[in-house]
């Protein structure tokens, strides 16, 4: 099962660069000194995106954890 491991491994790393993604808009967004509403509009679209990078890194893990068991 080497290949469910390096697949897995390659599905974390996804869902960690749409992690790093979502901290570089946020980062951004903090910089331009944006007003409360501003700010809360912007980071409304990344908190899904958020969510979902989280969740395909996490099945990424679960992958590489199966492949090592099995």
């Amino acid at each position: 099962m080497e290949w469910l491991v390096w697949a897995g491994a390659a599905v974390s790393l996804l869902g960690l660069a749409g992690l790093l993604y979502c901290v570089r808009v946020a980062m951004k967004a903090k910089k331009e000194g944006l007003s409360g509403e501003e700010m809360h509009a912007r980071l409304k679209g990344v908190v899904a995106l958020n969510m979902g990078a989280l969740f395909v890194s996490a099945i990424g893990l679960m992958m590489v954890v199966m492949g090592i068991m099995l």
